[in-house]
């Protein structure tokens, strides 16, 4: 198969003619239709995530088609469309048995614990309990682009922050991440406010439904510009980009008894952000981790999209190829086009 791959974190990857998996007892291995490009991606190739074992092939957002099944595979068969959400259980644990497949601690990731979907194809263990399978109307590259980003947002807005009709939702970072969680709670029945420190991303924002934007770079205090729009405060706040500023923000600007969602990843000196703890006390205020969703949780986020409810495939703003991943990859930190890029052709 032709995969994008490196031997060394921070080495340029090279696209290489690699052996075709086999898929395990319960897993299969699914054709590669679309594939996302997320900084999760980027964070990997840097060396930040310590389940990848290098040589390596990335990728963990993927929408495609099952070409091979294990003996004991039983509810999907060869030629079923599907995608998998990027954070996998075991099926076994305990947290699987509770139906929190998203933090079982014998978890799998495409594109970090083993070879991931910037392939042609990808090989998925415990296919029965980990693949959704997508409904006609959405296409390959619509699907990929749920498979982190969207659907992270998903559970991060509905289930974890609670978010529902007349609540103030703040968004902090517009990217990927942040445009999806602002299309979420907006069709949730949520008041959001984008912010970010570019117009063009925040004009995106506005499309996608945010009824307020913050400039960071153009005001004095982000909190202030929060607090004075919403009259008090957030009721829910999301940092949507993973830094110690915004996650910071995103605390400090929530109302008494308000949610935070931690989104973005915190990683190497990122870590271990300030928090305005006398406050989380004072106000009693509640701090999440969202970490991916669930696959029984899938059908909910697909039924509003296939009814308009939502429109993820507004996010996709580059489709590329494979070889054209390389560069976008790289330079994913410092990526200036709004949106989602997706890879749609090996």
């Amino acid at each position: 198969m032709k995969a994008m791959y490196y031997e060394a974190f921070e080495q340029m990857p090279e696209i290489r003619a690699l052996p075709d998996p086999e898929p395990s007892f319960d897993g299969v291995v699914i054709q590669v239709g679309a594939t996302g490009l997320c900084r999760s991606d980027w964070h990997g190739w840097k060396g930040h995530d310590p389940d990848i074992r290098l040589p390596h092939v990335p990728g963990h957002e993927l929408a495609g088609r099952v070409v091979a099944t294990g003996k004991g595979v039983m509810r999907f068969k060869v030629g079923d469309r599907v995608t998998v959400p990027f954070v996998s259980g075991c099926g076994h644990c305990a947290e699987c048995h509770s139906g929190n497949q998203q933090v079982c601690p014998s978890q799998f990731q495409p594109g970090f614990t083993h070879w991931g979907s910037f392939a042609e194809y990808v090989a998925i263990d415990y296919a029965d309990t980990n693949l959704v399978t997508l409904p006609d109307e959405i296409d390959d590259a619509t699907a990929a682009s749920l498979g982190c980003r969207f659907a992270t947002s998903f559970r991060a807005v509905a289930d974890q922050a609670r978010s529902g009709p007349g609540d103030w939702v703040a968004v902090h970072g517009c990217g990927g991440v942040g445009l999806s969680a602002i299309m979420i709670a907006t069709a949730l029945g949520a008041n959001v406010i984008g912010i970010d420190v570019t117009e063009d991303k925040l004009a995106l924002a506005r499309q996608c439904g945010a009824v307020a934007t913050v400039n960071a770079s153009g005001v004095a205090d982000v909190v202030e510009a929060v607090r004075e729009i919403t009259k008090g405060g957030a009721h829910v706040s999301i940092d949507a980009l993973g830094h110690p500023t915004t996650c910071f923000n995103s605390i400090k600007n929530l109302r008494r008894r308000g949610r935070h969602v931690q989104v973005g990843l915190m990683l190497a000196e990122h870590a271990t952000p300030q928090i305005p703890m006398a406050q989380v006390i004072g106000h009693e205020l509640e701090i999440y981790g969202s970490h991916g969703m669930q696959a029984w949780r899938y059908d909910a986020m697909l039924a509003m999209i296939t009814a308009g409810k939502m429109k993820p495939q507004q996010l996709i703003s580059k489709k590329v190829n494979l070889s054209e991943a390389v560069s976008e990859l790289v330079n994913l930190d410092r990526a200036e086009t709004p949106g989602i890029a997706v890879i749609t052709s090996f």
